[in-house]
């Protein structure tokens, strides 16, 4: 069951791809280019359909049954170094995240659960420098039986965390991984920032939004953080809120 709005959090899971790192412009693209030159000719529309919040198991899958046995392991291939080849020229965070992590990291446990593989995580969140800020809290769809919309990710994160799954929260961007967290009994807090349209996150025990730098507030944080002051003295130790905080005095 899935707890109502007024239920403390327990945890806040993040996606990674189009939550945190805004690689999902990057993987529209790149699929595009490899999947025409294999013989799958789409329109970016229906590759966001098809594939955005979708695990490389699950595409490999759709690609073998579109084109032919062993055309998938030719389109992983394929795709994972183009893919790399671009975040290596330039990826940024998501919009307004680096404000919401500013304050979400130091009040809420937190972790990654993603459909994509700790090698590709390690790198986009490497090259951003957001790896430090999860590490050992990231976990992969590889590592359960099941790809997003199944809930076994995020089960299975909530499980490694310690946390029972109704006072967690999962920050998505795709209409798979949405169903994702309801399915697994938690609310899905839906950022449509990104490219998947509005009417394909909303629905039961879903908060949609389009700015991340509504997310603290959306979490109850402002009223959480001022009565908190273990919160408060994570913040002054925090490097990041100190050179901001050099800035504006200056």
């Amino acid at each position: 069951m899935t707890a109502s709005l007024g239920t403390p959090i327990g945890l806040v899971i993040f996606d990674c791809d189009g939550v945190l790192v805004d690689t999902e412009r990057i993987a529209v693209r790149v699929q595009r280019e490899v999947l025409a030159a294999l013989g799958w000719a789409m329109s970016e529309d229906e590759i966001i359909h098809r594939f955005i919040g979708r695990s490389a198991e699950a595409i490999c899958v759709m690609v073998d049954e579109r084109l032919g046995p062993g055309t998938g392991a030719r389109w992983h291939e394929a795709f994972h170094r183009r893919h790399r080849q671009e975040v290596d020229a330039g990826l940024p965070l998501v919009d307004g995240i680096a404000d919401a992590l500013e304050a979400i990291l130091p009040a809420f446990a937190t972790c990654i659960a993603s459909g994509g593989s700790h090698v590709k995580m390690r790198h986009t969140l490497g090259v951003t420098g957001l790896y430090a800020h999860f590490e050992g809290r990231i976990f992969s769809s590889s590592e359960v039986p099941l790809g997003k919309p199944a809930p076994d990710v995020f089960l299975h994160a909530a499980a490694r965390m310690g946390v029972d799954p109704s006072t967690c929260v999962v920050i998505e961007d795709s209409h798979y991984g949405v169903q994702a967290a309801r399915a697994a009994g938690m609310r899905a807090y839906a950022y449509a920032g990104g490219l998947v349209p509005v009417d394909r996150l909303t629905g039961p025990d879903t908060i949609v939004f389009d700015d991340m730098r509504m997310l603290p507030r959306l979490l109850g944080l402002t009223d959480r953080a001022a009565q908190d002051p273990r919160a408060q003295d994570r913040r002054a130790q925090d490097p990041r809120a100190q050179q901001r905080q050099g800035q504006e005095q200056a």
